[in-house]
């Protein structure tokens, strides 16, 4: 059984230890939810499809909200775990089993916490968003979102990553006349019109926001070109896509306006293909004050989009706070230090603790 009053740093071990890709999750979920019922008190445990959740009902002012996604992407020859030189290597060390280990530790340890404590447990974060367990559980068990305070383990390096960045993605078409390119002069080269787009994308200006002591800054980027039919012949259509990441301060109506007016006037259509709201940090609200200052007011913005979004749809402020980089997450030599699962454990002891 999964020792969850044990060092944190072999409790990730062990649940490296154990294959968990996307949507073959049952197996850590059982034993999640033997170790909960077995190792814990004062908990409701229930479980949904393959998420376990936990949570207290001490009566106290405030509630925090842990979560941590219990999946990985698929492992590549890097299982099982190998601790060498004060770092843990495997599928799942950073991204995201090290932040999990340390949620499972503090709800068996912590025994009089000053909040109370929910602890989501849950499955296919790794692959499309309909997949998600924590959708799935803010559609069929919504009262167990309901907090003051979230806290997801991504890795972050030891440091508050608050809020998320928003991301769109348009396509941007450019039509015109075929010709043999012999004859170039017969036909509208519809290539040659993404000049004047990819123009405006090289000579942007990102904006840089500060909220609530934390700077996103946003980007607007190419990501992918098409067009062209053959190597003799002028083409009639040619498209570019390209990818906004916008700071929480914007909505995605707002930041789609943003895009269409940075290329208003070109000869070219825009079609949104995907979108995702970003999630604003919240920082001044008491739980979330609380967790910067025992943080010792390390925090900073999160670049990319994580299930904080979720959070803050609900109006809950959210951050990522885990051990591990991100920067090693689904990478064959993917990796945590394993004094940053102490630090870790130590400040949330210390904040729940209060």
């Amino acid at each position: 059984m999964l020792d969850l009053h044990g060092d944190p740093i072999a409790l990730t071990a062990a649940l490296v230890d154990i294959p968990s890709e996307s949507r073959h999750e049952k197996r850590i979920a059982d034993e999640i939810e033997t170790a909960l019922r077995e190792q814990t008190a004062g908990f409701e445990i229930v479980r949904n499809g393959d998420a376990v959740l936990a949570r207290t009902d001490f009566g106290r002012p405030s509630r925090v909200l842990l979560a941590g996604h219990i999946d990985t992407v698929p492992a590549a020859d890097n299982l099982p775990s190998r601790l060498a030189d004060g770092v843990l290597h495997g599928c799942g060390t950073s991204d995201m089993k090290a932040g999990d280990a340390v949620f499972l530790h503090l709800a068996a340890t912590v025994a009089e916490p000053a909040h109370d404590i929910t602890l989501v447990m849950y499955d296919c974060e790794e692959i499309e968003a309909s997949a998600n367990g924590l959708g799935r559980i803010e559609r069929e068990l919504p009262e167990w979102l309901a907090a003051d305070v979230a806290i997801l383990g991504e890795p972050s390096g030891g440091l508050i990553e608050a809020g998320c960045q928003g991301t769109l993605r348009v396509i941007v078409r450019a039509t015109g006349t075929r010709a043999h390119s012999a004859r170039s002069w017969l036909g509208d080269n519809a290539i040659h019109k993404l000049s004047d787009v990819l123009a405006r994308l090289r000579s942007y200006q990102a904006r840089s926001v500060d909220i609530d002591g934390c700077v996103y800054r946003e980007g607007l980027s190419a990501v992918r070109i098409d067009g062209g039919v053959a190597g003799n012949v002028i083409p009639d259509a040619a498209s570019v896509t390209v990818n906004f990441r916008f700071a929480p301060d914007r909505s995605v109506e707002q930041a789609y306006a943003h895009v269409r007016e940075v290329f208003d006037r070109l000869d070219v259509t825009i079609e949104l293909t995907d979108a995702a709201a970003g999630a604003l940090p919240g920082l001044t609200r008491p739980a979330a004050a609380a967790l910067v200052e025992a943080a010792g007011g390390q925090v900073r913005a999160k670049y990319g989009w994580t299930d904080v979004s979720r959070f803050a749809a609900l109006g809950i402020p959210a951050v990522n706070y885990g051990p591990g980089d991100p920067n090693l997450a689904h990478r064959v030599d993917e990796s945590v230090d394993v004094a940053q699962i102490t630090a870790v454990t130590d400040m949330l002891r210390r904040y729940l603790i209060g």
